[in-house]
């Protein structure tokens, strides 16, 4: 039996190559009549990064402000994620109307992505890939193929456009 994608997890670091893979999932969603969900993980600051940064604010400050400002920059997430699915669907309706919606997480990049593909029991994940770094990160990116390498469902990465 053919398998069915009734759920696609999109997932966007806000660059014109997640958009590029968001327009991938919109076809793939067209021919299997399919759900289509956006997902940003805002990543965890590295450890040292973080640890300077709370010395110098004092103690207890950086968690006092995390705190206050973590709401309202993932509504501001969530709103230009919106904001650019609506936009981009806005000639095809049939199309806007399998957009589900944004999900904005805070946490490890790819595990975050794999939970959040758990419970949205997502049947395929679409990511864009992008060349950077050492070798072995030369064509997918280090988010990408470790995403690929943990995943059990399906995940079509897009590559960079020309």
């Amino acid at each position: 039996m053919l398998p069915q994608y009734k759920n696609i997890l999109v997932t966007t670091d806000l660059s014109p190559n997640s958009e590029h893979a968001f327009r991938h999932a919109v076809m793939l969603a067209r021919h299997n009549d399919a759900r289509i969900h956006l997902l940003h993980v805002v990543p965890e600051i590295d450890a040292t990064v973080r640890s300077y940064v709370a010395a110098v604010m004092g103690e207890g400050k950086l968690e006092d402000f995390e705190a206050q400002h973590e709401t309202r920059a993932q509504a501001a997430i969530h709103a230009e994620i919106d904001h650019f699915a609506t936009t981009e669907l806005t000639d095809h309706p049939e199309d806007l109307k399998r957009f589900a919606g944004s999900i904005v997480t805070h946490g490890p990049t790819v595990a975050k992505i794999l939970q959040v593909a758990d419970q949205i029991k997502a049947d395929v994940i679409v990511m864009g890939t992008h060349g950077k770094g050492a070798l072995e990160y030369t064509f997918l990116g280090s988010t990408a193929e470790k995403v690929l390498r943990k995943s059990k469902r399906p995940v079509f990465a897009i590559p960079l456009p020309n």
